[in-house]
């Protein structure tokens, strides 16, 4: 597991008591630790979500996935072009227009990792935030996207 940061303090950090400030920070952090975790498996965090994503379905687009991770057209080809090179996706039709996204066996087995490592991550993330906090949590940072 990566080493977490220092507390930052209003003491040492004038731009500590900013909330947007902290939350870019708390992100780059938790980011940085789970890129790591997923590097163990040679898998970039956006390589493990699109595997999440798609992971039960047969009927998903390149563009649908792209909307739902909020990623650029010109971002998405070469993330599913690197999925395919390395055999943990394919493309099968789905109309005449459409071809969905979907995982091969090399996938599912990559799959299992991905799950491994992110529930794992997940448990240890909610593990830092006092008990008090933890039901409020996932809906406060919700209400920012929202």
């Amino acid at each position: 597991m990566a080493e977490t940061a220092s507390l930052v303090t209003v003491d040492t950090d004038p731009l500590a008591g900013l909330p947007g400030y902290v939350l870019r920070r708390a992100a780059n952090a938790m980011m940085a630790e789970l890129a790591e975790r997923l590097g163990k498996v040679d898998l970039r965090i956006s390589d493990a979500t699109v595997l999440l994503l798609v992971a039960d379905r047969a009927d998903m687009t390149s563009s649908e996935i792209g909307k739902m991770l909020d990623i650029q057209r010109a971002n998405m080809v070469p993330l599913l072009n690197r999925l395919e090179a390395s055999g943990l996706i394919r493309r099968e039709p789905i109309d005449r227009k459409s071809q969905a996204i979907v995982l091969t066996d090399e996938g599912r087995k990559r799959l299992i990792d991905v799950r491994r490592i992110t529930e794992t991550f997940e448990a240890d993330l909610l593990a830092r935030i006092p008990d008090e906090h933890r039901d409020h949590f996932v809906p406060a940072l919700q209400a920012l996207i929202g």
